[in-house]
C-alpha cells in the first residue's frame, strides 16, 4: 500500500462537480467549459463525467446547449459519493474484509484486518461528512476554511 489518499480522479471528480455546485443557474455546461473553468485535462474529464452520470450524480443533455448538471442538488451530494463514483468503495487498502470467526491463516492477521477495515470506515464517515453545498460556501468565504485536521 503506497499510502491512504484520494486518487486524481477523485479530485477531479470532486473539482468537476464544485464547479457544476458554484454556478448560479441550472443550465447544462459542456465538458469544454467545465474543463477551463477547472483547468483540468477535457479527454479524462468527459470519461470522469460519465462515471458520474452512471453513479446517478449527474445528468447530460445531448446538442445545442447541451452539457451536464446536477442530478441532485449539492446538499444531498457527499464528496463520499463522488470519490466512491470513480474510484470504487473507500477502503485503507485491499486486504479484503475481516476473517469471521477467529479464521486467521496468519499469527496476527486479523487484529491488523479489523484495524484496516475500521479506517476504511473512518475514511468513508469523514468524506460523507462534507456536501458540495459545504464546499460552495467555503469557495464563496461564507463558511470558515478547513483546518488540517477537520
Amino acid at each position: 500500500m503506497k499510502g491512504v489518499k484520494v486518487s486524481t480522479r477523485g479530485d477531479y471528480a470532486s473539482r468537476a462537480l464544485l464547479s457544476l455546485a458554484l454556478r448560479e443557474d441550472v443550465s447544462p455546461t459542456s465538458v469544454r467549459d467545465i474543463a477551463e473553468r477547472t483547468g483540468l485535462p477535457q479527454p479524462y474529464l468527459e470519461q470522469i463525467l460519465l462515471a458520474l452520470k452512471g453513479a446517478g450524480l449527474v445528468r447530460s443533455k445531448r446538442g445545442v446547449g447541451g452539457g451536464y448538471v446536477l442530478a441532485r442538488t449539492p446538499e444531498q451530494i457527499t464528496l463520499g459519493q463522488i470519490v466512491s463514483a470513480v474510484d470504487g468503495p473507500i477502503v485503507a487498502g485491499d486486504f479484503g474484509p475481516p476473517h469471521q470467526n477467529g479464521a486467521c491463516d496468519h499469527e496476527g492477521q486479523c487484529v491488523l484486518l479489523a484495524v484496516w477495515a475500521d479506517v476504511g470506515e473512518h475514511m468513508r464517515h469523514h468524506l460523507d461528512s462534507f456536501t458540495l453545498e459545504d464546499m460552495v460556501l467555503r469557495a464563496r468565504g461564507d463558511a470558515p476554511p478547513l483546518s488540517p485536521l477537520d
